[in-house]
């Protein structure tokens, strides 16, 4: 009798809800326990992060990267719930990790080598298996990437220190094409033109304005930057986004026309081996069929994009705490002068510079630039004992990873720093392993030989005495300074030589 009693089924249903409320009530009722039970077996993930919460957490973690920014968003999601966190990005599962251990494991194995983004927003800029940057097929990167990596090592890494000395000392001479009206440098538009110069000595080989290139330059990685994760309702939407499409096309058909321009010069010069750069090896490929045209305007647009999208804010940081941290110039100058002299730098000057290589690495540390890499996961793994499934976005947080383990000066801008060496697994700026950046040797070069060319040159001043924290800066796809704020200018002085360096500068803005 107690056991029928017990029984749920020895009852009608219907019989237990009150007769007041309405038959419709069950199914509801039913409904909603169906769906609390999707919540609270979502929320048994053993990954940290926010709560899936019936596909509102989704939503709104997706909301919370357009809103803050790539780089914000993984700050604000790391500092919440650790170091390693489970996101949404376009309802696809995402890791968030700042975990050196993590990070190097993800960076070794070849299963993460392809990267995300929103295929409607890739393809807009051209990127989509296009290129080398977010190109997100691994077998068409494989094949692209040999023509970088011999385009930026070799020979190439010697001739670009030339190609950097000569850029840096023509632009110093008419400094008034970057000078505003009270008489201070456009230091960011300096390094631009700069990188850009470089670039295309060494890469492309034909004339261009450096003022309308890096314009569309500046508003080809705008639009990247803001369709990289845009849901795909964005793009139905043609007043939302035509201004990044034509800011793409822009470009595109600048470049377009700069290759037309090479291809030409190809087929009239004599001697084909002094004209072999970068942008001849991708033009004769498409001739064998080997490439596409579509993606040898892509390469060659990105190899030239990406000196002045980066390493120009990179040295435009470097210059600002050069200006911040008097006493580092100092210990700079006096290698400088030690190492190279009155001549300008060379080759073998390069492994001898430690003091400024070590300003490079603490620079690009304290203030990175690119201090995110974006890959997916292309089998099923465990990474620090967590699953992780084919098909999972990974984002890995190097900016924050850089100042939570090993540096005894984590937060503060110091040379200590790097006084001892560094272990790798705790400090890749350019990334390592199978996808690492392939122009890390080269930048270096580049780098070290425009430090070294400018200081020789110029003591540079910040504005009213201003240092980096004064910059307002957004965190997206990458680190970058705010356009059109004063604090960005800067004042240059010449100097006679290193050792009036102290005397010599005129007083500050």
């Amino acid at each position: 009798m107690l056991l029928e009693t017990l029984n749920p089924m020895h009852y009608n249903i219907t019989s237990l809800v009150p007769d007041t409320m309405p038959v419709a009530t069950v199914p509801i009722l039913i409904l909603m326990c169906f769906l609390f039970l999707i919540w609270t077996h979502e929320e048994t993930s053993s990954i940290p992060g926010p709560g899936y919460c019936m596909g509102i957490g989704p939503l709104l973690s997706h909301g919370r990267f357009l809103w803050m920014g790539v780089g914000n968003a993984c700050n604000y999601y790391n500092k919440t719930y650790g170091e390693f966190v489970r996101v949404w990005i376009s309802g696809e599962e995402t890791f968030i990790i700042s975990k050196s251990s993590s990070v190097f494991h993800v960076m070794k194995h070849w299963h993460y080598v392809s990267r995300f983004g929103s295929k409607l927003g890739l393809q807009c800029i051209g990127m989509y298996e296009n290129g080398i940057i977010f190109n997100n097929n691994p077998a068409h990167w494989k094949e692209i990437r040999p023509f970088f990596t011999k385009a930026l090592s070799g020979p190439g890494l010697v001739r670009m220190i030339a190609i950097c000395v000569e850029s840096t000392i023509e632009h110093l001479d008419k400094l008034q094409e970057v000078t505003t009206e009270l008489g201070n440098i456009n230091v960011l538009n300096l390094m631009r033109r700069i990188m850009l110069d470089t670039s295309n000595k060494l890469f492309l080989g034909v004339p261009l304005d450096e003022n309308a290139i890096v314009l569309k330059i500046q508003n080809y990685f705008d639009a990247w930057q803001a369709l990289l994760l845009k849901p795909d309702i964005f793009f139905k939407i043609s007043w939302l986004c035509k201004k990044y499409k034509d800011a793409v096309k822009d470009l595109k058909g600048a470049m377009e026309i700069l290759i037309e321009q090479k291809r030409q010069k190809l087929s009239t010069v004599e001697k084909l081996d002094e004209h072999m750069d970068f942008a001849s090896q991708l033009i004769f490929a498409q001739n064998r069929g080997d490439l596409t045209a579509e993606n040898v305007n892509q390469c060659v647009l990105e190899m030239m994009i990406a000196a002045p999208d980066t390493l120009s804010v990179t040295l435009f940081f470097m210059l600002i705490l050069i200006a911040e941290h008097p006493t580092v110039e100092e210990e700079m100058m006096r290698e400088i002068e030690s190492v190279v002299g009155d001549r300008d730098i060379q080759s073998e000057d390069m492994p001898n510079l430690k003091i400024v290589e070590n300003f490079i690495y603490e620079s690009m540390r304290y203030q990175p630039v690119v201090d995110l890499i974006m890959r997916k996961a292309l089998q099923d793994d465990v990474i620090d004992g967590y699953p992780v499934k084919k098909g999972t976005n990974i984002i890995l947080n190097i900016g924050r990873m850089h100042k939570l383990e090993f540096f005894p000066k984590p937060n503060e801008f110091s040379l200590e720093n790097f006084e001892k060496n560094v272990p790798s697994r705790y400090f890749q700026p350019f990334g390592f392993g199978p996808r690492s950046c392939v122009g890390k040797f080269i930048a270096m070069v580049m780098m070290k030989a425009i430090l070294v060319t400018l200081l020789r040159r110029c003591r540079v001043h910040t504005m009213k005495g201003r240092g980096l924290n004064n910059i307002q800066k957004n965190n997206d796809l990458s680190m970058h300074p705010i356009e059109r704020q004063p604090l960005l200018e800067m004042v240059f002085t010449p100097r006679r030589n290193a050792s009036e360096d102290q005397g010599d500068g005129m007083d500050q803005h």
